[in-house]
């Protein structure tokens, strides 16, 4: 048995709430607990990427790049952290690699002191940019090993990929395990065997999902870890992490011992507790454990954004589909490991397997998985979908960003006129559907964006042509105060307090046959105009639901005959896109 001072990673401030409260945690409730956390001693707080940058941006009309700034002013002891998706960043494709070097300048320039980096296919094709831009920023770069179960994965496959990692010069190394599906024997194996083939510091990040992360973890000491992701008790457990005081108070007075202050996290775990209280209409519905993790293999992130998903398209109820669709969508996809963004595009293709029948639409972004586009798949997808989508062209073996153009001077000529800083180019880099009305909105003082202020009984609803331009309001319920938002549709979770109801379909302005949403969103693209000729099967909108593009297709050949949508319209599933004569 390996006895040394295991040391601590705190994920209260991203992934913690990222898995309970759907990341809609604001930095207004960050601050104030910032000092205390400084002087606890953690090795890291990881408090950034992720989906935190999207939801900032997308939901809390916040700069993300702000976050940084202001805890650092209060946190100047402590590691910060993020999760890095590789060529992803912290979007949902490939990027070039002009933009993944300005990205990563920008966020050690912020404040971003260990970069945890991975790729959801552990493709490290995809990974060697970031880690050398992050070792020439001068900045600790931590390759990632997203762990996953599977026919096609194994111990000696992970212990090679470690192996790899350790020969691309990075300072740690993490096993991801995203879903908590590595088990308590599997974790001392895994851990033991790499630590007799590479030298570098094991760090291990695993979810409470499954009920298998108390016991994993006290195997995984036992083989040698060097470090363990933890999150505060107030915010552990479920599809998050295990508690913080527990492991601590477990290896005190041992030679394992942490050596942090017990009094300190018992403080930080009293405040979190309260600001949980903020965010219940946030909180999962998922609790306690789920053995049927095990099979379905959701990682902890995914499980509210998939209720979120659900009751955007009004079929919450049709949830134990979905989970049951999950891995049979995963096989069919050559079984990559379910972090983002593959987690998000298998997820969200169950959805629409579920809603509209299996692969009656692909996703623009499952079509690329399935090309080649994010990195070779772990295991052929199947082969009815591979010629579904690829035809009789066989997915592409290069390195994906090897086929983009450099996109950073583009991009920064493209919306000089919008973006204020380099930061601000990146926000329309990642983010381009909603970075216009993010910059917009971004710096109203709260008290404008929040004026208006009512009392409203729990039941009653605003109607969508009587909300302010904000659409945003503070609703008093009960006595308690909420700051909700009625229009957001692509977020999902919208707080029950005030909803706004879901719009009846129309039947379209024009004469002809209507061609209909086949799911809610925002339209994205309308790429045919009235007079047109269109042809069975060209794709006439794009519409934008659950991050995820999706390809409306003509179902006949004809004219144009009325367009009754625009680019940026919310549309609901049967509401006329087109009509068609």
């Amino acid at each position: 048995m390996v006895k040394k001072q295991i040391k601590i990673s705190e994920l209260v401030l991203r992934d913690a709430h990222q898995s309970l409260l759907a990341t809609r945690m604001k930095t207004e409730h960050m601050l104030p607990i910032a000092e205390r956390m400084d002087k606890v001693g953690f090795w890291s707080v990881e408090m950034w990427g992720g989906a935190t940058f999207d939801s900032c941006i997308r939901f809390l009309n916040e700069n993300p790049w702000d976050r940084v700034r202001d805890l650092k002013k209060l946190m100047p002891n402590t590691p910060f952290q993020m999760l890095l998706r590789g060529q992803n960043l912290v979007g949902y494709r490939h990027y070039a690699d002009d933009l993944v070097d300005k990205f990563v300048d920008l966020a050690s320039d912020a404040g971003i002191d260990v970069f945890r980096v991975f790729d959801a296919l552990n493709d490290y094709r995809n990974i060697r940019q970031s880690i050398n831009r992050v070792k020439k920023n001068g900045k600790h770069a931590q390759g990632t090993i997203s762990y996953t179960v599977s026919p096609v994965h194994s111990v000696p496959l992970f212990v090679d990929k470690a192996k790899e990692l350790e020969d691309m010069g990075c300072d740690t190394i993490c096993i991801k395990d995203m879903a908590g599906l590595l088990s308590p024997w599997k974790a001392e194996e895994l851990i033991s065997t790499i630590k007799e083939k590479v030298k570098t510091p094991l760090h291990l990040h695993t979810h409470t999902t499954s009920g298998f992360a108390l016991m994993s973890i006290t195997k995984a000491i036992e083989a040698g870890v060097d470090i363990i992701d933890t999150t505060i008790s107030s915010l552990s457990m479920g599809t998050s992490h295990s508690p913080t005081e527990t492991i601590v108070a477990a290896l005190k007075d041992t030679e394992n011992d942490t050596g942090l202050d017990m009094d300190k996290l018992i403080e930080i775990g009293n405040y979190f507790a309260d600001v949980r209280k903020e965010y219940s209409n946030f909180l999962s519905a998922f609790t306690g454990v789920d053995v049927n993790i095990l099979k379905s293999q959701v990682p902890g992130g995914m499980v509210s954004n998939l209720e979120s998903q659900l009751k955007q398209q009004n079929a919450i109820d049709r949830l134990p589909e979905v989970m049951q669709e999950l891995p049979q969508c995963r096989k069919d996809m050559g079984y990559p490991p379910l972090v983002t963004p593959t987690s998000q595009i298998v997820g969200t293709q169950a959805v629409l397997n579920v809603l509209m029948g299996r692969y009656k639409i692909i996703s623009k972004e499952s079509q690329d998985l399935v090309k080649g586009k994010y990195g070779i798949l772990p295991s052929s997808p199947d082969p009815d979908l591979q010629k579904q989508v690829c035809g009789d062209q066989p997915p592409i073996t290069q390195r994906p960003a090897d086929l983009l153009e450099p996109e950073w001077e583009k991009l920064k000529e493209e919306v000089k006129d919008k973006a204020t800083d380099d930061e601000d180019v990146i926000i329309f880099a990642l983010f381009p559907q909603i970075a216009d009305n993010y910059l917009k909105k971004r710096g109203t003082p709260s008290e404008e964006i929040f004026k208006k202020e009512e009392t409203l009984p729990a039941e009653q609803t605003q109607k969508p042509n009587e909300l302010e331009p904000s659409n945003k309001f503070r609703v008093t319920v009960n006595g308690k105060s909420y700051d909700v938002m009625v229009d957001d549709m692509e977020g999902g979770n919208t707080p029950t307090t005030a909803v706004a109801p879901t719009p009846e379909p129309t039947s379209g302005g024009g004469v002809g046959d209507p061609i209909t949403a086949p799911l809610a969103g925002s339209v994205w693209k309308v790429s045919c105009k009235e007079g047109q000729q269109i042809n069975e099967g060209d794709v006439i909108v794009v519409i934008e639901a659950m991050k995820m593009e999706t390809d409306v297709p003509t179902p006949k050949t004809g004219v144009v005959k009325s367009v009754d949508i625009k680019e940026g319209d919310k549309v609901v599933p049967g509401q006329t896109l087109i009509t068609i004569g």
